[in-house]
């Protein structure tokens, strides 16, 4: 199969800081659900996405579960979802935003993987129905969207992923956990919604050669 990843120089390096820095817990605007996986996972993936995205949702329904399944579940990935609306107002940035309001009342993946299902038809009546369904407090929801709490916080994601490279969606890196990248060896960009073979030739190699 001819690899269509990119190997990430030291130009980006100081991007993986972004994420492989602390949270400050007394922060609760700082504190992040959007993690999936165990903590001492070897390989860390980070998927840039938006949820209007056509690729995204490709992603999301074919190759997603079969990551999960092979390498989440079983302790070899962390897997790190982040935000990239690809525009400045309208529905992805409100999604990315009813997400995050979600996730301040611990529903982060709940609500995420039903905006996915919707399949890019989202408006507030559409959240306000996943509220309902998932016991949420509406009030404080509503409240939490309508002041744009996690606005600054999901446009410094798509800033990230520019900083790596990435100009559309998604776009994905993958790199060792407990490590930054190096010049002997980059992070790994994955510049679109390959199929699972892509992503799983690329975790195995990373796999076989992390140290024992």
């Amino acid at each position: 199969m001819k690899r269509n990843v990119t190997q990430l120089g030291s130009a980006v390096l100081l991007c993986g800081l972004v994420w492989l820095s602390p949270l400050r817990a007394a922060d609760p605007l700082q504190i992040d659900y959007r993690v999936r996986g165990q903590a001492n996972a070897p390989i860390t993936l980070i998927e840039y996405s938006d949820f209007t995205c056509g690729y995204c949702l490709k992603f999301f329904r074919d190759t997603w579960p079969r990551i999960q399944a092979r390498y989440v579940d079983t302790g070899k990935v962390r897997f790190l979802y982040r935000d990239y609306p690809r525009a400045d107002q309208g529905p992805g940035l409100d999604a990315a935003t009813a997400a995050r309001c979600a996730g301040a009342q611990g529903k982060y993946w709940a609500m995420h993987d039903r905006l996915f299902a919707e399949g890019g038809r989202l408006d507030m009546a559409v959240y306000l129905r996943h509220t309902t369904a998932l016991g949420l407090d509406q009030t404080a929801f509503e409240r939490c969207v309508k002041e744009g709490r996690y606005t600054k916080l999901i446009f410094e994601d798509r800033q990230e992923a520019n900083r790596w490279g990435f100009h559309g969606t998604p776009g994905f890196i993958l790199m060792r956990t407990t490590s930054e990248p190096t010049e002997k060896e980059p992070a790994i960009a994955i510049p679109g919604a390959f199929p699972f073979e892509m992503f799983a030739e690329e975790i195995d190699r990373l796999l076989a050669s992390a140290p024992h």
